[in-house]
């Protein structure tokens, strides 16, 4: 038997804000301080309405993700900058910086194929397990969301307003493409839903958001969940991992929080794996 919808006796918001248009002008009724307060941005943009503004940005991607049945997501972390193959490293200040940006497009693909086969197995459960979800923004967040289109299915795009990279890319389903004012938000929702972490080649933000997982894993506030460091000859380079665990600031247990892997059917493995798909 269906559930009943609850139905609320009061009087809804929307006639409220259209009964409130139709009050006749008036220097009362033209006050800012006469202005309904949910409706009232410069209000909103008030210092001490900042837990209020935390508080939405939370609420509003979890209650669309919820309602749409989304229960589980495989995060794809990696750079911006990176290009699709072929095409301009636009990022790149110098000849040189160009040509290894170029190089590393390669991950552009990977990033692709990983989504597009994670997407497959999202699609036996109507789009509920599995969803890919991505920072929305160019390179290899792009590459993530265009593996899931190209196999028709949705994927999320977590956006953030910034100088540079505003515009979600092209790929994101548009149900699931979320904006947000606070990096600490954002990256709750990275995880709040992750069944598995997929990072590429990438910066500060990519190397933030990595960094994040693995210590919330380490300290069990996220349950464990294969972590994938695509690219081993560029983490290795950047993070001396091993490093770490000889001075004794991780353990050497630590080490196994992670897996290297250089392409996307080894990477779906580890997942199927872990998951017994």
């Amino acid at each position: 038997m269906a559930k009943n919808k609850r139905i609320s006796r009061l009087k809804p918001v929307e006639a409220d804000l259209r009964d409130a248009t139709l009050a006749p002008s008036t220097p009362q009724t033209e006050a800012s301080a006469y202005r309904l307060a949910f409706a009232d941005q410069e209000f909103m943009k008030h210092e001490a309405l900042r837990p209020v503004r935390l508080q939405l940005e939370l609420l509003k991607p979890e209650m669309i993700l919820s309602e749409a049945g989304v229960a589980s997501t495989v995060v794809l972390f990696g750079g911006a900058r990176i290009p699709e193959p072929g095409k301009e490293a636009w990022a790149g200040k110098t000849p040189e910086i160009k040509a290894r940006l170029a190089a590393n497009s390669r991950y552009y693909e990977e990033a692709r194929e990983f989504a597009r086969i994670a997407s497959l197995e999202s699609l036996k459960s109507d789009g509920k397990e599995f969803v890919v979800c991505t920072g929305g923004g160019p390179g290899v967040m792009e590459a993530g969301n265009r593996g899931a289109a190209d196999v028709g299915a949705a994927s999320i795009g977590l956006n953030i307003v910034l100088p540079h990279e505003q515009a979600p890319n092209p790929y994101v389903s548009p149900q699931f493409c979320f904006n947000f004012h606070y990096f600490a938000i954002r990256k709750m929702h990275f995880l709040m839903r992750a069944k598995a972490v997929a990072a590429f080649p990438g910066g500060f933000g990519t190397m933030d958001e990595l960094f994040e997982a693995l210590t919330l894993i380490q300290t069990g506030r996220a349950a464990p969940m294969p972590v994938l460091l695509f690219g081993e000859s560029f983490w290795r380079r950047m993070v001396n991992f091993e490093a770490l665990a000889e001075e004794g600031v991780i353990s050497p247990e630590d080490l196994k929080l992670f897996s290297f892997v250089d392409d996307a059917a080894t990477g779906w493995r580890i997942v199927k794996d872990w998951y017994k798909l």
